[in-house]
């Protein structure tokens, strides 16, 4: 046996381990959770809370808005939990309802509008330039920027994973219509990309 095959075998079993107690700690959340008991509760909100709070604001621009949502949404995965059963990761059953709510929102306040025009960037950008450059929070930032139909149909089909059926069910549109936001919307960040690598030119000039 070679090495690096014990070492990487040995970090395969400590991965494993790892994901165990993670597991574990998880179904004692959901357990308690079942049993309405309120430090179990406390517990799972604490420990989620921050990140869902970020999946609403991708959606929500506005962050006491975005904080009601993550309220309902909560509420929702306390009163639901019992629907959960072990299929595939509780953190994305829990980021299924925030992201319904999150669109129930939008829908109920009219804050979701679907952009049609915008022209085509007649140049790419030079992604090897700018990986060096461009932090996470850079490129969620541009994102953010995107006008309200563009990030949502971005958003549910390039991070969250969602399809074009699914986007066009929960937006009442249909599937081209998704694919055509999610087109104008990978445009209009690469437009953003070129303006980020033009200053960085700039900058070594």
């Amino acid at each position: 046996m070679q090495p690096g095959q014990q070492v990487s075998h040995l970090v395969i079993e400590f991965d494993l381990m790892e994901f165990t107690v993670y597991r574990a700690k998880d179904i004692e959340l959901i357990e308690g959770c079942r049993q309405k008991n309120s430090q179990a509760q406390k517990s799972l909100y604490d420990q989620y809370a921050g990140k869902l709070y970020a999946l609403c604001c991708r959606y929500i621009k506005e962050k006491m808005e975005a904080e009601d949502v993550l309220i309902i949404a909560f509420t929702k995965i306390l009163d639901r939990i019992d629907q959960f059963k072990g299929e595939g990761s509780f953190d994305g059953w829990m980021k299924r309802i925030v992201v319904n709510e999150s669109l129930t929102y939008l829908r109920r306040n009219k804050n979701m509008y679907l952009e049609m025009d915008i022209e085509a960037a007649d140049l790419e950008p030079d992604f090897e330039k700018l990986e060096s450059h461009l932090q996470v929070e850079d490129l969620m930032k541009m994102i953010e920027a995107l006008p309200s139909g563009y990030r949502i149909v971005f958003n549910l089909y390039a991070i969250d994973g969602y399809s074009h059926k699914e986007i066009g069910e929960q937006l009442g549109i249909s599937e081209n219509t998704s694919k055509s936001q999610l087109s104008r919307a990978r445009v209009a960040l690469q437009k953003s990309l070129l303006e980020t690598e033009k200053k960085l030119i700039q900058k070594t000039i």
